[in-house]
């Protein structure tokens, strides 16, 4: 099957059976390995990319259902001023250690930063809750998330 999406801010087409699951695809077809997948049954959240700006389970996710989309993985962070400060942000605040959940907390993180109204504490991690970290532990990446809240809001 032909898919067409917008893959990091760039027009992509890709054959491969409908079925395939995205993770997959991302990493082994596409080489952006940075979504990690940590579990493969969506517990985890260290799969998470963004498809039309909403944070989407990669490892639960079919290549069919990408067609037509704007899809965001971690390998996008890199180009916006936004996704660099996130990322600052998570090294600064200490939140990133064996950093394998790190690519999924990053997108979810995005995903909140983009709102328009300011983010509260339990905000961040109401929207963080379906990711889990087993090292940094979750005050250091809520930090995280305040910070690059805090820059935005002085942007």
């Amino acid at each position: 099957m032909k898919i067409q999406c917008n893959l990091n801010g760039t027009p992509t087409e890709f054959n491969c059976l409908p079925d395939r699951r995205v993770i997959d695809l991302l990493r082994e077809d596409l080489g952006l390995t940075g979504s990690k997948e940590g579990c493969g049954t969506g517990e985890c959240g260290a799969c998470t990319i963004l498809v039309d700006g909403l944070p989407k389970l990669a490892c639960l996710m079919l290549a069919a259902q990408l067609e037509g989309t704007q899809v965001e993985t971690v390998e996008a962070l890199q180009q916006t001023e936004q996704g660099r400060t996130l990322m600052a942000a998570f090294s600064e605040e200490g939140a990133v250690q064996c950093g394998y959940c790190i690519p999924g907390m990053e997108m979810a993180s995005l995903a909140l930063l983009r709102q328009d109204e300011p983010l509260t504490r339990e905000q961040i991690k109401e929207g963080l809750s379906g990711n889990l970290c087993r090292c940094t532990g979750y005050v250091k990446i809520v930090d995280a998330v305040e910070r690059a809240a805090r820059v935005k809001g002085e942007g």
